[in-house]
C-alpha cells in the first residue's frame, strides 16, 4: 500500500487537496477530523484519553488498510501539541514493516492566507478550527509547534489551485518508491 501522509497547519488545504489526489488515483482518504470530531463528542480536546484514542484509531486505520490489501490511502495530518512526538516515528516503523510505501507531503501556506480560509463554509462541516482570534491565540501560545516532520515534496497551497498542487504530489509518489525518512 502507498500512504500519502499530507500534513500542514489548519486550512492549509490538506483535505481539499487530499479529495483532489483522491480523485485521480483512487485512493481514500482518512481525514484526521473524522477522528477528531467523534472523540470530541466524548473527550475534551487533548485530555488523555482524547490523545490515547486518536492515535490508537489513527494507527489501526492505517495498518488495517495495509493488512488488508488496499492500494493507497490519504492521511490527513495537522502536526500541533497534544499529538505525541513518538506518535509518527512509531507510525512510521509500524507501516514500513508491514511493507507500506510512505510518502510524507508538506503543505504549508502563509498566516494571511490561512486566516482568510478560516470561515470557509468547507470547515463548517466538521469541528475545525474556524476563528481568526483563537487561531491567532493558540499560534502565538506554540499550540502548533511540532518536531520537524519528513517531507518528500513541500507545496505551499497559497501558489496553487488544489488540482495543481493534486497533480504535483500524484506526479512525484508515482515517481518514487520510497520507505519513509
Amino acid at each position: 500500500m502507498r500512504l500519502l501522509f499530507l500534513h500542514g497547519p489548519p486550512a492549509a488545504g490538506k483535505l481539499t487537496i487530499a479529495r483532489e489526489v483522491a480523485a485521480i488515483t483512487g485512493f481514500r482518504v482518512f481525514h484526521n477530523h473524522v477522528t477528531v470530531d467523534a472523540l470530541l463528542s466524548v473527550f475534551e480536546f487533548g485530555s488523555p484519553p482524547f490523545i490515547e484514542l486518536r492515535e490508537r484509531i489513527w494507527r489501526d486505520v492505517m495498518t488495517e488498510a495495509a493488512n488488508t490489501g488496499m492500494s493507497g490511502l490519504i492521511f490527513t495530518f495537522a502536526p500541533e501539541g497534544t499529538v505525541r512526538t513518538n506518535f509518527v516515528p512509531n507510525l512510521m516503523a509500524r507501516l514500513r514493516s508491514a511493507g507500506v510505501v510512505m510518502h510524507f507531503i508538506k503543505l504549508r501556506c502563509p498566516d494571511a492566507e490561512i486566516e482568510k480560509r478560516l470561515d470557509a463554509p468547507s470547515r463548517r462541516d466538521s469541528q475545525k478550527l474556524r476563528s481568526v482570534e483563537l487561531f491567532r491565540s493558540l499560534r502565538d501560545a506554540g499550540a502548533f509547534k511540532y518536531p520537524e516532520l519528513p517531507a518528500d515534496l513541500t507545496i505551499d497551497t497559497s501558489e496553487l489551485r488544489p488540482r495543481e498542487s493534486a497533480r504535483l504530489i500524484v506526479d512525484h509518489c508515482s515517481g518514487t518508491a520510497r520507505g519513509g525518512s
